[in-house]
């Protein structure tokens, strides 16, 4: 996989480089016309706002070698220890989707967000080439080409690949697998003459598997062994398969002061988990190793979901230099369909299915308000689904300040109302959870060598809906509140850099809420220019760390992290040592990753019962080509 993945590598690469020789045009000096500032970047919902801002694309080196910058979302996330597996957010987010929706989310941060997709404005044909190579079998690739096939029309498709080798279990090699994602991008943005018209649409796909081990036992006396580790699952594995046509295009009745628009997005999500070979105690009962319970006879599970969700909006909005707002309205339609494999011949040429399918109808309304003077900002923003959901807010900004308020009230999701499997089966009635925060934020430049980002936030939740220590939902009664502070502080010295993010979190009012109370993220490095500017780089080092805490179970059945109380994730520093350059149209990094392995303690886990990854040698690229 690995030989053939290369080859097809550097075959583009041999391939492109050939174009870019034979038909790069040059003027009477000799320079390149084609360059980062002749390949633009822009948004949708910028042009939806009345901000045509065409970007340059991101050159830059900086966070090039950090795993948080290899995917969609660069949040931190708790994951099951090896890149692509199923993940969530470590600190508090506040939930934004609200009315019907699955609430399987685990592998988001690898898919393709369909309204946020970056389109291109390019003078010539722009492709980009990336791939990350781990010591250990770590492995993201992306190739992305674009062009414009008019002035006022452009295309372009995306392919990525992530993937990652077994790192626990006996009998592993350096060949076997954990999981293989593949995803598929194809945009196009087109405008009129006269510039009243945009539209924007894209296609993007996700087919990610996962081999599920359910982490090492908890009888393991050693839990560093790692391919003599004994592990939970042998022959479990979990499948994600997602599609979404997306669309999104307006019309200005009166320039920029009102303008008609329209999105439509008709997405699938199917997931499919299965077990062949149900490990289970030597005891009279049978009882199962890993799972709560076996509601079939069957020694094997084969448990599927399907989600199919239409949903359009139409609506009117307009800005000028004082203000912005935008009202619309917006319906979905919603079904879910459940097939579980409930018996099977000996043979397994007759199977029965139990089938549930579930549909809804939603009808919202929405909208946003802002005035701007100058530096000072106050806005308002709320969507009501009729007679249920809503979410309202409102921010105020003057110079580097800036305060915010909001509330959400949202149903439960349709996976934690409903759901039947080979292990589970749930009906639940539970009440809309409400969900206030208010937070404040510094942001401003300190001189010409710092910059700061101060935000302190308080959250209270009422009615929250969470997994418990068995891994079904459940509905904490009482109100919880969490609160805390975040700082990003960066300050140069000459040409050396010192980062750093600090996240305080507090959840001693918030008992089914597990985080760190500190999370630290420290960068130094040097940053230079060297043989006459043709290269800039970087040198540093890089050290993450959370303080002790509960960290969530995960239930691979359901795809949920769920509540625990007998696993501490003990505080581990993660250190890095990286070099990045900057080489014209080629950024490369070399990083050792997690090199104080076996130094300070002998491993770490990321998830109660999954070990992190070992020191491992990383490299990547970025290859450009501008024509």
């Amino acid at each position: 996989m690995k030989s053939k993945l290369l080859a097809v590598i550097w075959l583009l690469v041999g391939l492109a480089g050939a174009a870019q020789a034979q038909s790069q045009i040059i003027d009477d000096t000799t320079k390149a016309l084609f360059s980062p500032k002749t390949t633009l970047q822009l948004f949708e919902n910028d042009v939806l706002e009345g901000r045509y801002l065409l970007q340059r694309i991101d050159t830059s080196i900086n966070n090039m070698q950090n795993e948080r910058f290899w995917y969609q979302d660069t949040a931190y996330f708790q994951h099951l220890g090896n890149v692509g597996t199923a993940s969530k957010p470590i600190l508090f987010r506040v939930p934004n989707k609200i009315g019907a929706r699955l609430g399987k989310n685990v592998f988001d941060r690898y898919a393709y967000d369909p309204r946020r997709i970056n389109y291109y404005d390019t003078r010539s044909p722009y492709s980009h080439i990336y791939y990350v190579q781990g010591q250990r079998g770590e492995q993201i690739f992306e190739a992305t080409h674009a062009r414009n096939i008019t002035p006022r029309w452009n295309a372009g498709v995306a392919y990525q690949i992530i993937s990652g080798n077994r790192q626990i279990g006996p009998g592993v090699t350096n060949r076997d697998g954990i999981m293989s994602s593949q995803a598929v991008k194809a945009f196009t943005h087109y405008r009129s003459e006269n510039e009243n018209y945009n539209l924007f649409a894209n296609f993007t796909h996700l087919n990610h598997e996962q081999i599920e081990f359910g982490g090492i036992t908890a009888e393991e006396a050693n839990r560093f062994l790692f391919q003599q580790a004994t592990t939970n699952l042998d022959q479990a594995s979990t499948r994600e398969l997602r599609n979404n046509y997306h669309l999104l295009h307006m019309y200005k009745l009166a320039g920029e002061d009102l303008k008609l628009f329209h999105s439509f997005d008709w997405g699938s999500q199917n997931n499919i988990f299965q077990d062949d070979a149900i490990q289970r105690l030597a005891n009279e009962e049978r009882s199962p190793v890993f799972y709560p319970r076996v509601l079939s006879g069957l020694n094997r599970t084969d448990d599927r979901s399907a989600y199919r969700e239409m949903e359009n909006v139409a609506g009117v909005t307009g800005n000028n230099k004082i203000s912005f707002y935008k009202a619309y309205a917006k319906f979905r339609n919603s079904k879910l369909d459940y097939r579980v494999l409930s018996t099977a011949e000996q043979d397994s040429t007759v199977e029965v299915y139990n089938e549930i399918s579930n549909s809804l109808n939603q009808l919202f309304v929405g909208g946003e308000f802002r005035l701007m003077y100058k530096q000072a900002l106050l806005s308002f923003d709320g969507e009501f689904q009729m007679t249920n959901d809503y979410k309202v807010g409102a921010t105020a900004k003057l110079g580097p300040l800036q305060g915010r308020v909001s509330r959400i009230l949202r149903s439960p999701s349709l996976v934690e109302q409903r759901l039947i499997s080979n292990h589970f089966d749930w009906i639940n009635y539970f009440n809309n959870s409400v969900t206030d925060r208010l937070e404040a934020t510094f942001a401003s430049k300190l001189g010409e060598r710092q910059f700061v980002l101060l935000t302190g936030h308080f959250n209270h939740i009422k009615r929250h809906i969470y997994f418990d220590t068995v891994a079904v939902p459940a509905q904490y009664a009482d109100n919880q509140q969490v609160f805390g502070v975040e700082l990003k502080h960066h300050i140069r010295f000459g040409k050396f850099h010192f980062e750093n993010f600090v996240a305080y979190t507090n959840t001693n009012e918030a008992p089914v809420f597990r985080m760190p109370e500190w999370l630290f993220d420290s960068k130094l490095y040097f940053e230079g220019a060297l043989f006459r500017r043709a290269l800039i780089g970087q040198f540093g080092v890089q050290v993450y760390t959370p303080t002790a805490y509960m960290a969530d179970a995960y239930m691979p059945v359901t795809q949920q992290f769920h509540l625990q109380n007998g696993f501490t994730i003990e505080p581990y520093p993660i250190a890095d040592v990286f070099i990045t350059a900057d080489i014209k149209s080629l950024n490369v990094f070399l990083k050792m990753s997690n090199i104080a392995s076996d130094l300070t303690a002998p491993g770490y886990f990321t998830t109660p019962y999954y070990p992190g990854m070992r020191t491992s040698f990383v490299f990547g690229i970025k290859w450009m080509f501008f024509d």
